[in-house]
């Protein structure tokens, strides 16, 4: 299971791409991967024969953890152990190993979902598994279909965290949290008739009947948009962590662009590449970032670390969600090589087609809507970086030039800063290093 960010612990399989038993290449997909960033194609390593498949779809693992085996003609795959699963919330770990309840063999079962299924005399051989471990969400889902006869039920007030803040949702069944978005319905006031106050159909069908009628937009039925792709709603809880548990501050600075646009209109028609103002921003970006260890850095664990590569993200819209494809060793990098590499990874991107290298190790971020006509913005730093960039458009402005007022084309840069590691100072110089290599572009290549 491959690792995307520093602060990710487990990744998603989604679904095998190639079965055991299959012949695969190097860098074939072989099975697609949901992380905490994105959903990524994973690829093979190394050309073989596909074996030993330890893990099965649905399934959440560990970083690091081997989830199947490439052999070389003519190897015998040696005998697996048992691989470690990591269960949902409120379930403990246990080792993947077959389980028979009475009545015959079926799925791996994880504990919580065995007592469930007891309390509630359910077959958990009725159970459709298609060969993956059987979870909570399964029975439920189950009990769903048996029990969706409405019933009374009780009413809980609303509730609410120590801090004032929202309450957590309680657990409930997939269904019930799809019918409960589609009919508005709040699930923190429903007290579920599962074990463990779990809510399933039967008591949002309850609660609605109850309720008082709800305006004729809380009842419509969702529109084909309001389902989320798990990359959006990946995007939208790490952001909501990132704006609540990071204390934000922001550096705005405003650079004249004449010497920007000349020198790349100068360098597009001296390199075959196409040189666009991002691959600039990049380069000048990567070089004040390795003058200016503190920003390149993170919070871990209570303390500072200065990251000794330079990984500059892009923010890029797909029709998905956002995802910021990494450009690694930047401040390595010359401009041709950095262009390509950035036309690679955007394109991958747009396309949902990213590798697992391209979202990995990211240490600073930049954001460019200029395109979009965007004149300034301020941006949220993405955890566990300290910083991002917001980038606007270039347009034309009255402005003093030597004492008189002159036409200049400016572009507005927004420095969000984490100030558990980088204070306003540090922040200013390194706004300011980037400011000069932006207005001075020769400067980047001396």
């Amino acid at each position: 299971m491959p690792a995307l960010g520093m602060a990710q612990e487990t990744g998603t399989l989604m679904r095998w791409l190639k079965l055991a038993g299959d012949s695969v290449r190097e860098g074939e997909a072989i099975a697609e991967v949901q992380t905490d960033k994105a959903t990524v194609e994973l690829e093979a390593r190394a050309t073989g024969v596909l074996a030993d498949l330890r893990a099965h779809e649905g399934d959440d693992i560990p970083v690091g953890q081997v989830i199947a085996v490439i052999l070389a003609p003519g190897e015998r795959p040696a005998q697996a152990a048992p691989v470690a699963q990591v269960a949902p919330a409120g379930e403990p770990p246990t080792q993947s190993a077959p389980a028979a309840p009475t009545g015959g063999p079926v799925a791996d079962i994880s504990p919580l979902a065995r007592r469930i299924a007891e309390e509630r005399g359910v077959d958990l051989q009725a159970i459709p598994t298609n060969g993956r471990r059987l979870q909570k969400a399964d029975v439920l889902a189950y009990l769903d279909g048996r029990d969706a006869a409405p019933t009374s039920v009780a009413v809980a007030p609303e509730p609410a965290s120590p801090n004032g803040g929202a309450a957590r949702l309680p657990a409930a069944s997939p269904k019930a949290r799809r019918l409960a978005r589609e009919r508005g319905v709040d699930l923190t006031r429903i007290m579920g008739s599962a074990p463990g106050e779990a809510v399933i159909t039967r008591d949002v069908l309850a609660f609605v009947s109850r309720a008082p009628t709800a305006p004729p937009a809380a009842t419509m039925a969702p529109s084909a948009s309001s389902a989320l792709h798990p990359v959006w709603r990946i995007m939208a809880e790490r952001t909501t962590q990132s704006w609540r548990e990071i204390p934000h501050f922001f550096l705005l600075r405003e650079i004249n662009a004449t010497r920007l646009i000349a020198w790349r209109e100068q360098i597009r028609r001296q390199h075959e590449v196409n040189i666009t103002y991002t691959d600039l921003l990049v380069m000048a970006v990567a070089r004040a970032l390795r003058l200016h260890p503190r920003v390149n850095a993170s919070w871990s664990d209570g303390r500072i670390v200065e990251h000794p590569d330079v990984n500059v993200a892009l923010a890029v819209a797909a029709d998905f969600g956002l995802v910021t494809p990494v450009i690694a060793h930047a401040d390595t990098l010359n401009l041709d090589t950095l262009a390509r590499r950035r036309a690679e990874l955007t394109e991958r991107a747009k396309a949902g087609k990213q590798r697992p290298d391209d979202l990995a190790g990211a240490t600073f971020t930049i954001s460019n809507l200029g395109m979009y006509g965007v004149d300034a913005f301020n941006a949220i730093v993405p955890a566990p970086q300290a910083a991002i960039l917001a980038v606007g458009r270039i347009v034309e402005r009255v402005v003093p030039v030597r004492g008189a007022p002159a036409v200049q084309p400016m572009m507005a840069l927004s420095l969000s800063c984490d100030h558990r590691v980088i204070d306003g100072a540090r922040g200013a110089e390194f706004l300011s290093e980037l400011a000069d290599l932006l207005e001075e572009p020769l400067a980047m290549f001396g």
